[in-house]
């Protein structure tokens, strides 16, 4: 089967940024199927490109790589304005690349223009991915507030949602969210996914700095941003440090349009119980998150935003480390299920503060929440299985 992928964050795991796409079609070319990705330059991906468009192979995937840069600490308005141009430039390759099924993963939800070029001028059959549920998630973070930009949007969601013989979500929030609203029933939810043979590599050897040496790292990795709720993390750390426990650090890896601002705090007063670290390969993060006491994922109080299904979870529970969380959806009520963390308010760092004391007073509780989160990676999120699930939904004829 020939597959196209259209998909702007593409990355392997050099990079600094999720796989799901890479894993999947890796395991795909190597039962025999044709996949090419037609993808941007996001910068926390490892792909590099000269011209304009550049053809490069990873492990037999086929990537055709638009020179066009993507940065989230760019306005939003450029950001558009680089989604439009990926839009249009690979809108050629939906009427010229030969293909059986194509897929368009959003967001940004314009990946789907391509995605209808492709269905209505060359009759392909079309599965929308969805990985954020735009415009909705604009719109409520004041990000969209043009009303014509608005009501754009949601007809070009309603088209894409109309056009796709299946809609596969990230999320069972998302699932629900869009079967709701839309009244469509051609809606699966297949999540990001657990690279379990990736995590359980370890590398005894590797120390951390002498500053992180002998601490509890409380570890969050992504995006530095308001959407991220990285003020919650600081103002933990801050109660930390007010109540001695410089044995606990709270230690953000990543990048965004508030590093620079929560770094300035941090040095203006002296406080030891944060650090913030730049991006780094995946395989070099996968130190800093075996070895971590937890993994935080924060994210504002959003109904939308309880639907997310962030990759640092998926990474969490590969490596066995507990989750503690703030969203009020399917994953509070997973990680309630399956004891594998906790979940908190998103507006109350002095919650947290008492969960990650918690974690550290106690390494039996630690110790089993660490076992029940790789337990459930195997079992409910492994990469293969869900590769699989996957496949069989490009294979489905609605």
């Amino acid at each position: 089967m020939k597959i196209v992928y259209f998909y702007q964050y593409f990355s392997t795991p050099k990079g600094s940024w999720g796989t799901r796409v890479y894993e999947f079609a890796k395991r795909w070319v190597a039962q025999g199927h044709d996949v090419t990705i037609v993808t941007s330059l996001y910068y926390k991906s490892d792909l590099t490109a000269e011209k304009l468009v550049e053809d490069q192979e990873f492990d037999g995937i086929k990537v055709k790589v638009l020179n066009i840069g993507v940065s989230n600490k760019e306005p939003f308005l450029k950001r558009v304005g680089t989604f439009l141009t990926f839009a249009a430039l690979s809108s050629w390759y939906a009427l010229t690349l030969k293909a059986d099924v194509v897929v368009a993963s959003s967001g940004p939800l314009t990946v789907g223009l391509p995605g209808l070029v492709a269905r209505y001028l060359r009759g392909r059959k079309l599965v929308f991915e969805v990985r954020d549920l735009w415009p909705d998630i604009s719109v409520e973070i004041g990000a969209l507030k043009n009303p014509v930009l608005i009501g754009l949007s949601r007809l070009l969601e309603k088209w894409c949602y109309r056009a796709a013989s299946t809609i596969v979500t990230l999320s069972p929030g998302m699932a629900e969210h869009i079967r709701a609203a839309h009244g469509l029933d051609h809606v699966i939810s297949i999540p990001n996914a657990a690279d379990n043979d990736f995590w359980d590599v370890t590398d005894s050897t590797w120390q951390p700095p002498e500053w992180a040496a002998g601490k509890q790292i409380a570890l969050y990795t992504g995006n530095i941003g308001a959407i991220n709720n990285s003020t919650l993390l600081f103002e933990s750390a801050v109660q930390l440090m007010e109540r001695g426990r410089e044995d606990i650090l709270v230690v953000l890896i990543g990048d965004g349009q508030e590093r620079t601002a929560l770094r300035d705090r941090q040095q203006e007063m002296g406080l030891s119980t944060f650090r913030i670290l730049d991006l780094m390969p995946k395989t070099e993060l996968r130190h800093w998150v075996q070895r971590s006491l937890c993994s935080v994922v924060p994210l504002q109080a959003n109904p939308i935003l309880d639907t997310s299904s962030p990759n640092k979870l998926f990474d969490s529970l590969a490596a066995g480390i507990p989750v503690v969380q703030t969203t009020q959806g399917w994953i509070k009520d997973f990680v309630a299920e399956s004891d594998c963390g906790y979940t908190i308010s998103a507006d109350d760092p002095a919650e947290l503060v008492s969960v990650l004391e918690g974690l550290a007073d106690d390494p039996e509780k630690r110790q089993r929440m660490g076992q029940n989160a790789k337990e459930i990676a195997r079992t409910r999120f492994d990469r293969d299985a869900l590769s699989a699930q996957m496949l069989e939904a490009l294979c489905h004829d609605r």
